[in-house]
C-alpha cells in the first residue's frame, strides 16, 4: 500500500513540475539498509541484530510564488500512530519572505535546538548521544528568521515541546520556546540555542546548546557540541550535561573517516530531565569509514564501531554499559528533479 502510494505521488509530482513551473524545484528519494551485530559485555543481542531497513524518505521542495515557498520530508518506514498520517512526517512547513533579511514559518518543521548532531539528518548518523536517541526533533509550530549580516542568522520559534511524546505528558498541551543562532565567521561555524522546554504544565527546562565546528581546511573539520540543562532550583553546570564530538577527515570526494565520542550526565535529583534520568553517565566511543564510489552522495558505503559505557538509569535506554555496535550499510539517493 505504502509502495502503490508512493508510485502515485511521485507521477503526480513529476505531472505538476511540468504543469507548472517552479512548483516542485526538487524531489528526492533516499532510502538506507544495514546489517548490525549488537553485543553487551560480550553476549549477542540478537533481536536487535541482522538486515535492516533503516530510512525511506521522500523530499520534495519548491516555490508556489516567488515570496512562498515549501518544504517536506515523508518518512515511509516510520509507523503512523496517534498523530495519524503526519506521525511518519519529519517535515511540512511554508516559509514566506516578506522581504530578503526576514523568513516567516508555519507547520511541522525542525526543533530549534543546537548542536550539530542533533541538526544531522538521521539518515547520516550511525550512532550517538543519549540524549538524542530520546529526542524527537520535528514539532508543530510557527517560526520568524531575521539575518542580520550575510553570515548570521536568528531564529524565532514556538513549537510542541519535544517532551509530549514521554508517558508522563501525553494528552498534554505543552510548549517549547526557542532561540536560536546560525553563523559561519571563517573556520567557525556556530549552532547555538537558548530554550525554555515545558516538561509539566507550566514548569520548564532550560537548554544552553552551543554547537561549533572548526573547519581547519577542505579535508579536516572538528565537530564540537556542549549542551546544558538546568531547571527549577538547579542551574548549576556540567551537572545536567551533554558533549558531543566529532572529528572528519576526507582526502577526497570518494571517502570520509570519523571519530567520534559522546558523554551524557545527570547528576541532579530533579525529575524534569525526561531524556538524560538523574543517575545516568553514559560514554560511547566510536568512529567509522564513509566510501562514495560516484563521487557524491549519490550512492555511499558505510562501516562503522562504536562502545558505550557507564550507568544508564532509564528503562527505555538507547545506550548500554559495555555495549559495542558493529554496523555496515549502504545508502542510495534517486534524484527525480
Amino acid at each position: 500500500m505504502k509502495l502503490a502510494y508512493l508510485t502515485l505521488l511521485l507521477m503526480g509530482s513529476a505531472t505538476m513540475a511540468t504543469a507548472q513551473n517552479k512548483v516542485v524545484e526538487q524531489m528526492t528519494l533516499e532510502a538506507r539498509g544495514d546489517y548490525q551485530r549488537d553485543y553487551v559485555d560480550g553476549h549477542g543481542r540478537d533481536d536487535v541484530s541482522g538486515f535492516e531497513g533503516k530510512y525511506l524518505n521522500l523530499l520534495m521542495s519548491g516555490h508556489i510564488t516567488d515570496q512562498i515557498s515549501y518544504s517536506y520530508r515523508q518518512r515511509f518506514n516510520k509507523a503512523s500512530l496517534d498523530a495519524g498520517f503526519f506521525n511518519a512526517t519529519d517535515w511540512f512547513y511554508v516559509d514566506y519572505k516578506p522581504a530578503d533579511a526576514w523568513t516567516l514559518s508555519a507547520g511541522k518543521q525542525v526543533i530549534d535546538i543546537g548542536g550539530w548532531e542533533y541538526d544531522y539528518a538521521p539518515i547520516n548518523l550511525y550512532f550517538c548521544s543519549e540524549f538524542w536517541n530520546q529526542t524527537p526533533c520535528y514539532a508543530w509550530g510557527v517560526s520568524a528568521a531575521f539575518r542580520p549580516t550575510k553570515a548570521d542568522q536568528l531564529r524565532f520559534q514556538i513549537c510542541e515541546s519535544p517532551n509530549r511524546q514521554f508517558d508522563v505528558t501525553k494528552d498534554v498541551d505543552l510548549y517549547s520556546y526557542n532561540l536560536m543562532w546560525y553563523g559561519q565567521h571563517g573556520l567557525w561555524g556556530s549552532k547555538w540555542s537558548l530554550n525554555m522546554v515545558e516538561w509539566q504544565k507550566g514548569h520548564y527546562i532550560s537548554y544552553i546548546a552551543l554547537g561549533n565546528e572548526f573547519r581547519f581546511s577542505r579535508k579536516v573539520s572538528l565537530e564540537l557540541d556542549y549542551m546544558n540543562r538546568a531547571s527549577d532550583h538547579q542551574t548549576f553546570f556540567l551537572r545536567d550535561c551533554s558533549v558531543m564530538g566529532q572529528l572528519n577527515f576526507q582526502p577526497s570526494d570518494k571517502l570520509k573517516l570519523f571519530a567520534k565520542a559522546t558523554y551524557d550526565v545527570n547528576r541532579t535529583d530533579n525529575a524534569a530531565d525526561l531524556t538524560v534520568k538523574p543517575g545516568t553517565e553514559m560514554t560511547r566511543l566510536g568512529g567509522g569509514v564513509e566510501y562514495f564510489p560516484l563521487g557524491d552522495n549519490r550512492v555511499r558505503v558505510h562501516a562503522n564501531y562504536c562502545y558505550s559505557f557507564g550507568t544508564n538509569s532509564n528503562p527505555d535506554a538507547v545506550m548500554l554499559d559495555k555495549q559495542s555496535l558493529v554496523d555496515i550499510g549502504l545508502t542510495w539517493r534517486i534524484h527525480v528533479l
